[in-house]
């Protein structure tokens, strides 16, 4: 018979010397018994309770009340709450960080339990920051998991230390789009601090819409809270907004906006653009198709100026062709040359070169034409380079520099690419004489 087994099993259970592991037994045999609609259950939990009264190390006895509380609450008990308060109220007569531990795994076997909100009661007595702001992340996730919003809020009200409070702030603000709740996104978003999270936050919106494929009033929506804050966080919001849109692709749009914005404001989000999506060549073209004038120039020399801090890359060629086609300032066409040469381009280096008026100006970009041609093994390309500079002055100058780089590559030496900074030098020595 059935019955038999579940007899045998606590008549066994009886048998077991260790105090902890005869009370977890009983209780775990409680819970099949409950499962098998068997009444004698409630005696298996009482058995368990006496073992667990016998158990003399205050830490296993904490131990032995979760698990006891984790059968009944999985046999539907309503005394499972009472156990875990009683661990609780044991747990917090220990010194840290003993303490701290028995909470967090308190918590988590809460949560474990679909007890979410009486985990989130006993994570607020954890002392440790990082332990008490983890645990509160993850009982936020299970709020949000749940749709549970006013919960969700109020941790984050709860946690005041970073990174916590942005990236659960960030993982509301995903839920609330979810939700299509774009005025409780935005107020959260209001409220993060950290310009960088704000930032990051901001990309998943502008993802988010982007994704969603939601109409372009949606965008509209966002736009207008954002203008309507307080100045200085209306624009912080307004411009990671715009600049997640730009870098989604959303470049049309985010120009419309601008119209209605200062031109340092303008300028401020038109950089940030080209600053997140420099690994987006495609995005960099358009934008730059998209202005002009002053706005142009500006940007198109913060491009040459991004692109040359980092290794050169055949992808961006059609890029910089472009910039140097359309710009009117010898400084950034002497960019587009120097990108050009460590590209092997020496047919448009040096058709751009020819435009350069300035004798400063035109020994930086043929001298940077020469150095490239050196590092390729080309001599008498690099010496036919230098002579471009007509200038007496700074034609012997650059003439000089190329022929001791010539000594330099014969010697062993790595050819340097110093022929800016060495320029700048030799002006500043020539103003003082």
């Amino acid at each position: 018979m059935p019955m038999d087994v579940y007899r045998e099993a606590l008549r066994l259970a009886s048998d077991i010397r260790d105090k902890y592991l005869r009370a977890v037994t009983y209780a775990k045999i409680g819970y099949y018994m409950y499962r098998a609609k068997k009444p004698e259950y409630k005696t298996a939990f009482r058995y368990a309770f006496n073992a667990a009264a016998t158990i003399e190390n205050p830490v296993l006895l904490v131990k032995a009340l979760i698990e006891i509380g984790t059968y009944l609450k999985r046999s539907e008990s309503k005394t499972a709450t009472k156990v875990f308060h009683q661990a609780y109220e044991s747990i917090l007569a220990f010194p840290e960080p003993l303490k701290d531990d028995l909470l967090e795994e308190l918590a988590v076997r809460l949560l474990e339990l679909d007890m979410t909100d009486d985990a989130l009661f006993y994570a607020t007595d954890i002392e440790d920051s990082v332990k008490r702001n983890d645990m509160l992340l993850k009982i936020l996730r299970v709020y949000l998991k749940k749709g549970n919003m006013r919960k969700a809020r109020l941790i984050i009200e709860q946690i005041d230390d970073e990174p916590w409070h942005s990236i659960g702030a960030i993982e509301t603000i995903k839920e609330h789009l979810k939700r299509e709740e774009f005025g409780s996104a935005i107020r959260i978003l209001s409220e993060l601090k950290s310009e960088y999270w704000l930032g990051e936050a901001m990309k998943e919106v502008a993802l988010y819409l982007k994704n969603a494929d939601v109409p372009k009033a949606t965008y509209e929506k966002f736009v207008e809270i954002a203008l309507g804050m307080s100045s200085e966080t209306g624009f912080d919001v307004l411009r990671s907004l715009l600049i997640g849109l730009g870098n989604q692709g959303e470049l049309e749009f985010v120009m419309g906006i601008l119209q209605r914005l200062h031109p340092d404001e303008r300028l401020s989000i038109l950089e940030g653009i080209v600053k997140t999506s420099l690994d987006k060549e495609e995005i960099l073209s358009r934008l730059l198709s998209l202005l002009e004038g002053k706005e142009f120039e500006r940007i198109s020399g913060l491009v040459m100026d991004q692109l040359l801090s980092k290794q050169v890359s055949p992808k961006y060629h059609s890029l910089v062709i472009g910039i140097g086609e359309r710009t009117v300032q010898d400084a950034i066409l002497v960019k587009v040359i120097t990108y050009l040469s460590k590209l092997g381009d020496f047919e448009n280096a040096l058709k751009f070169a020819q435009r350069v008026r300035g004798h400063y100006l035109r020994s930086l970009a043929f001298g940077s034409i020469a150095v490239a041609k050196l590092k390729a093994g080309d001599i008498d390309g690099a010496i036919d380079a230098a002579l471009e500079v007509k200038d007496p002055k700074w034609g012997s100058w650059l003439l000089s520099e190329i022929l001791t780089k010539i000594l330099e590559l014969h010697s062993g030496e790595e050819v340097t690419e110093d022929i800016e900074e060495r320029a700048e030098h030799q002006r500043a020595f020539w103003e003082k004489h």
